[in-house]
C-alpha cells in the first residue's frame, strides 16, 4: 500500500474517469463537493462543464449516454445538490442510458449528528441508482469503487452512484494493499455478443415464416440494427412501427415504415397493428398494450437484450435474449421470402395516405399559428446528420409524426419517464458529444419556463465548442400560454373543461431574452414566415431560438378516435369549456382531412 503521486482521492477520481475514456462532467459546485471541484486543477481531468442547475446536468448526461452509448457522468455537492440530479437521473434508468453520478457528502464523523445539508444519501439513491450506490469510506476504497460504477453502469445500461465524504475527498490517495479483505481492480469494459440457442432462433423463424401478416415494432434497442431489420421485414413482406425511443433506428423514407405508434402515433401502425398475424419486436419495452394486437389476435416473437423485458407487453409465443443486430443476423438465413405482397402493399397504402393526412393537417388554419405547420417545414429542410430532441409535452406528437427521418439522423426524448425539461440540456450533451452534427431541440412553454430558460444560458456558454465544427443548433419553442398536454388530456381523458388557473401560463417574451444572451431570436406568428425562419435558424452561425406563437384549441388527435376518448371530449364542451367554439372547429378540421384522403 501506497500513496498514489500525492494525489488527492478527489484527483485520482477524475484522473480515473479520464483512463475509462470519459471527456466531460456534469455539475454544479458546492462546499459539499469542494475536494471534487478543486481537483479539476489537476492535469488529466475531464472538462467541467458548470450547468445552470444540478437537473440540467443530469438531463444533459442523460444525453450524452444515449447518443453516444458511453458512459456519462454528472456531478452534485451533497444534500440539496444531490437531490437535485434525481429526476434527470431518473430518465437516464428509465430509458437504459449509462450515467454515473458522483456527489459530495458530510465529513464522515459528522454523519448522524443532523449536520447541515445532511442527508441519507445512499438510501436516497438506491432506488435510481439500484444496480450500484456506495459510499467511499476510505482512500483505499475508491479504486475500486470507480472501476465498478462504471463497468456496471455500462454492463447494465445503467444510473450508478459514488458518494464521497468531503473529507475522503482530500485525503491522500491510496493503492489498496495486498492483504487480506483488500480489493484489487482494473479499467475496462467491452459488450458481448449475446445470441439465442440455434433452436429457439429456428422456433422464432417458423413462428414468422407462418405468418401471413407481420408486423414489427422497433425500439432504440435495435438502434444498431437498422440494415438487419431493414432485411427482415423485406422478406416477410412486414411493416415497421417505431417506439418513440426507436424513431431514429430505420428511416421513414421506407415505404413499409408506419411511424411512430401509440397515442402519439400513426394510423397506419394503429392500423397494422389491428390487422397483423404475427408480431416481431425488437429492442423495445413499449408499454402501451391497448395499441399492441388484442390477446389471441397475433403470434408473438420477441428480442431483446434483458431478459426482464421479455414476455410482459404482448403474450409472446417465442421471446429471444440477446443482442438485436447479431440475433437478427441469424435468423435472417432461416427466414423465407414471402411472394404474396399484398399485406405490405396494403400497409404502404396506408403510409402515402398518411403522410398526406399530415400535410393536410399542418396547412390548416388556426389562430394564430397551426403547431404542425413549425415541423412539417422542419422535416422538408432538416440537414443530413441532424439529432431531433424532444421534451414532453403537445410538442412530443407533432415531433413524432411530422418529421420525416432518414439514414443517419439520431433521436432522443424521454421515452419512459416522460418527464418536462430534457430538451434544452439535452441539446447542451448532444452537442459536446457530437459537435460535428447540427441539433435540433423542440419543446412548449411550460418546459420551456420550468427549465429551458436557464438552460439556453448553458447552450451560450458553450457554443465556442463546436461554432468551428458545426454552429447549427436551433430550439423551437411552441409558445401557446398553455400546458397544452394535460389540458387536452384533462378534456379527453378525464371529460372535464379546461381549468384555466392550472393550465393558463404566465406570457414570457422568449425571442427577447433569447437575443439578450447573444442567441439568433426568431419570433414567427403568421404562417408564411414558418419556412424562412427555419431557414434562418438552420444557418445561424450560433445557437438561434424559434419563439413560434400557435394556437392551444389545436388537437393532438389520436391514431383513431376510442368511443371513450369521444365521450370525454364531449362531457368536457358540456361542462362549459372556454374554448368549446374552437375546440369543435380545430377537431373537426383534423379529421376532416384524414376522410378526404381515403
Amino acid at each position: 500500500m501506497g500513496p498514489m503521486s500525492a494525489q488527492t482521492v478527489g484527483e485520482y477520481l477524475l484522473v480515473r474517469l479520464r483512463a475509462w475514456g470519459v471527456q466531460r462532467v456534469y455539475g454544479y459546485p458546492g462546499d459539499g463537493s469542494n475536494g471534487l471541484n478543486l481537483a479539476f486543477h489537476a492535469e488529466g481531468t475531464p472538462d467541467f462543464i458548470q450547468t445552470r442547475h444540478e437537473e440540467l446536468a443530469a438531463f444533459a448526461a442523460c444525453a450524452d449516454a444515449k447518443l453516444t452509448g458511453d458512459v456519462a457522468v454528472c456531478m452534485a455537492t451533497s444534500g440539496p445538490g444531490a437531490i437535485h440530479l434525481l429526476n434527470g437521473l431518473y430518465d437516464a434508468k428509465l430509458d437504459h442510458a449509462p450515467v454515473l453520478a458522483i456527489v459530495g457528502q458530510q465529513q464522515r464523523m459528522s454523519l448522524g449528528g443532523n449536520f447541515q445539508q445532511e442527508v441519507d444519501l445512499a438510501s436516497l439513491f438506491k432506488d435510481v441508482a439500484s444496480e450500484f450506490v456506495q459510499v467511499c469510506m476510505t482512500p483505499e476504497q475508491m479504486p475500486h469503487l470507480i472501476d465498478r460504477a462504471l463497468r456496471i453502469a455500462l454492463a447494465q445500461r445503467t444510473v450508478t452512484c459514488i458518494i464521497v465524504p468531503a473529507d475522503v475527498q482530500e485525503m491522500e490517495a491510496q493503492q489498496p494493499p495486498h492483504a487480506h479483505g483488500a480489493v484489487q481492480t482494473s479499467l475496462g469494459y467491452r459488450a458481448p455478443v449475446v445470441v439465442p440457442p440455434d433452436d429457439e432462433l429456428r422456433r422464432a423463424a417458423t413462428i414468422l415464416n407462418e405468418g401471413a401478416k407481420v408486423a414489427m415494432l422497433v425500439g432504440r434497442g435495435a438502434r444498431e440494427a437498422a440494415a438487419e431489420a431493414q432485411q427482415v421485414a423485406e422478406l416477410l413482406g412486414a411493416g415497421v412501427a417505431k417506439a418513440l425511443n426507436g424513431r431514429a433506428v430505420i428511416s421513414d423514407e421506407l415505404a413499409y415504415v408506419t411511424g411512430p405508434i401509440g397515442l402519439l402515433g400513426s394510423k397506419p401502425s394503429a392500423d397494422m397493428m389491428d390487422g397483423c398475424d404475427t408480431l416481431l419486436m425488437v429492442g423495445t419495452s413499449f408499454p402501451y398494450s391497448e395499441w399492441l394486437p388484442e390477446p389471441g389476435q397475433a403470434r408473438g416473437v420477441q428480442i431483446d437484450l434483458d431478459g426482464r423485458m421479455l414476455g410482459i407487453r404482448h403474450d409472446n409465443e417465442c421471446n429471444l435474449v440477446g443482442d438485436a443486430r447479431e440475433t437478427l443476423r441469424r435468423l435472417i438465413p432461416l427466414l423465407e421470402r414471402k411472394e404474396d405482397r399484398s399485406w405490405q402493399g396494403e400497409i404502404e397504402d396506408g403510409v402515402r395516405r398518411w403522410w398526406q393526412i399530415l400535410d393536410e393537417r399542418a396547412h390548416q388554419s388556426a389562430k394564430p399559428l397551426n403547431p404542425q405547420l413549425l415541423f412539417h417545414e422542419l422535416s422538408a429542410r432538416l440537414p443530413d446528420r441532424a439529432i431531433l430532441l424532444a421534451d414532453s409535452g403537445s410538442a412530443t406528437n407533432w415531433w413524432a409524426r411530422h418529421l420525416r427521418m432518414r439514414d443517419g439522423m439520431d433521436a432522443a426524448l424521454s421515452g419512459t419517464l416522460a418527464t418536462m425539461c430534457p430538451a434544452v440540456p439535452y441539446a447542451l450533451g448532444a452537442k459536446l458529444a457530437h459537435p460535428d452534427r447540427p441539433v435540433v431541440a423542440c419543446l412548449g412553454d411550460g418546459a420551456m419556463q420550468m427549465l429551458g430558460i436557464n438552460g439556453l444560458i448553458d447552450l451560450m456558454t458553450y457554443a465556442d465548442r463546436w461554432s468551428a465544427q458545426d454552429p447549427r443548433l436551433v430550439v423551437l419553442v411552441l409558445n401557446n400560454r398553455d400546458l397544452n398536454q394535460v389540458t387536452w388530456e384533462q378534456r379527453v381523458l378525464a371529460g372535464d373543461a379546461k381549468l384555466e388557473a392550472s393550465q393558463t401560463l404566465p406570457p414570457f417574451d422568449y425571442a427577447a431574452f433569447a437575443a439578450q444572451i447573444g442567441m439568433d431570436a426568431i419570433r414567427v406568428d403568421a404562417p408564411e414566415q414558418v419556412g424562412p425562419a427555419w431557414e434562418r435558424a438552420l444557418s445561424a452561425r450560433r445557437p438561434a431560438l424559434i419563439d413560434a406563437i400557435t394556437d392551444p384549441e389545436v388537437p393532438p388527435l389520436p391514431p383513431h378516435i376510442r368511443p371513450e376518448h369521444a365521450k370525454g371530449f364531449a362531457r368536457a364542451l358540456l361542462r362549459g369549456d372556454p374554448e368549446s367554439a374552437r375546440l369543435v372547429r380545430q377537431s373537426v378540421k383534423g379529421k376532416l382531412a384524414e376522410i378526404l384522403t381515403r
